[in-house]
């Protein structure tokens, strides 16, 4: 009896196909391997620059910057040392104790803190509104900066002061400082002027916060809403 020798034959071709294809496949692996392989080299070494590699890559921005609208610090200006910032800071909330909060938060961190109450004792009415109010004279701009940095979008306003101290109003947003290893300074880089800043030669200084008369200590006797 004879055998028909035709369904060994297509098993065979079958099996040559099949073994054509994975070749072509594990060649066009191994050449797509090569490829990235030498690119990566390339780039590493320099030989090979990726137009989308060299392009500045844009950051989000960070807490602790000052609000727009807000007096732009002056150019080339560096982050003062914390022990050389005098802060007065004042309860601008219906929260009681909110200025001793803040004050020991900053002291913590080695600011001198200075003056300490009511935003009414300085003669602001009401709530502050957003998370501080940073009010400084023209000597006193990398100071403020510096304490700007410590909450997240502060207001920064300039008045006519002459020295270097520096004003924190704490708003009704405030919760807490910036975490420290979240402040963006560098004891050795100049501040970076946030978006929408005013230059500080086109900006009016506004009148010095003065104490009233009838001052009250902090926590006591929180500001009326108004």
């Amino acid at each position: 009896m004879s055998t028909d020798p035709r369904p060994d034959l297509a098993r065979q071709r079958r099996r040559r196909r099949v073994r054509e294809r994975q070749a072509v496949i594990f060649g066009v692996m191994l050449g797509a391997m090569a490829v990235a392989a030498f690119g990566a080299a390339a780039v590493y070494t320099g030989n090979l620059s990726l137009p989308f590699l060299s392009q500045d890559i844009a950051s989000p921005a960070p807490t602790g910057l000052a609000a727009a609208n807000s007096p732009c610090p002056p150019e080339g200006a560096l982050p003062v040392p914390y022990s050389e910032i005098t802060v007065n800071v004042y309860n601008g909330t219906n929260r009681a104790g909110l200025a001793g909060e803040t004050s020991t938060s900053l002291a913590g961190r080695g600011f001198v803190i200075g003056v300490q109450g009511n935003a009414s004792d300085v003669g602001f009415s009401g709530t502050q509104d957003g998370t501080a109010l940073i009010q400084f004279g023209a000597q006193g701009a990398a100071q403020a900066y510096t304490v700007a940095a410590q909450f997240d979008s502060p207001r920064l306003v300039l008045d006519n002061r002459e020295d270097a101290s520096v004003d924190v109003i704490v708003g009704t947003s405030y919760n807490a400082l910036v975490a420290a290893g979240d402040v963006v300074l560098a004891a050795d880089q100049p501040f970076v002027a946030p978006e929408g800043c005013i230059p500080m030669d086109q900006v009016e200084p506004v009148a010095q916060p003065q104490p009233t008369a009838a001052a009250e200590p902090e926590g006591e006797e929180p500001p009326a809403e108004g």
